[in-house]
């Protein structure tokens, strides 16, 4: 299989996740709650292992540890400012001015980018590694799951119809089949763009498992789900490492 046919399946599969909002509009609110939970403590465990166990070690094998370690500064800032411009546009409980419909436009556009970065990442790692392109992939899908529940639900809460809001959110997923297509042209380019992608890619999933994850996880106060998010947490590392040993990568 192609890189290039490889990355579009991958991310069209990523892209289909963005439907599946709707179907957790049925489940009672507490259940999806514990159900979120446990995915955003295997999310966090896949993420770190996708930087750690897969694209950091495949960069450090040609790669200049100074590039590298700048590389994953750059993703873990640019993820941090795309974080917070969205946060700056978020409408709390006790003020109200600001438009809830404008928050809902500003998290699309900050999916979109999100979205767009994955495509190029998935599509470099295949370019790369077919293995490498899986591992980053399967680190993604596990990131996209809860992801995607709690976008449907903002843009509901600000005021969408549910048809808008899988129509407004299928169609950002879909800049990541975008994104796959201009990231296999600029890997196939230069090599330069592999260099720095895969540890900008693994800089984004840090930031991403530990500023954005791992707090929701300390959020729980029972000791006992605590414990067992963490198991999760552990578990998506696992996956990630038993991926890396029996697919290679």
């Amino acid at each position: 299989m192609s890189p290039l046919l490889a990355a579009l399946i991958a991310t069209g599969i990523i892209s289909l996740i963005s439907l599946l909002g709707i179907v957790f509009l049925a489940i009672n609110k507490k259940t999806l709650k514990k159900i979120t939970i446990l995915l955003v403590g295997f999310s966090a465990g896949a993420l770190m292992g996708g930087a750690l166990l897969h694209l950091i070690p495949e960069a450090a094998e040609e790669g200049d540890w100074d590039v590298i370690g700048l590389a994953v500064i750059i993703g873990f800032s640019l993820f941090f400012i795309i974080e917070r411009l969205l946060q700056w546009h978020h409408c709390h409980e006790n003020e109200g001015e600001c438009d809830v419909h404008t928050f809902a436009y500003t998290n699309l556009i900050g999916d979109g980018v999100h979205n767009f970065l994955d495509g190029l990442i998935i599509a470099a790692a295949f370019v790369v590694d077919f293995q490498l392109g899986v591992a980053t992939s399967i680190a993604v899908i596990f990131h996209e799951l809860p992801q995607e529940i709690s976008d449907f639900g903002v843009l509901i809460h600000a005021g969408l119809s549910r048809g808008k809001a899988l129509l407004y959110n299928f169609g950002t997923a879909l800049l990541a089949v975008v994104g796959a297509i201009i990231g296999f042209y600029f890997a196939n380019q230069t090599n330069e763009f592999i260099d720095f992608i895969l540890p900008f890619a693994a800089g984004g999933f840090i930031y991403i498992a530990a500023s954005d994850l791992i707090p929701e996880l300390h959020k729980e106060k029972k000791l006992s789900k605590s414990l067992l998010s963490f198991f999760m947490f552990v578990l998506g590392v696992a996956f990630m490492w038993v991926v890396k040993i029996f697919f290679g990568g």
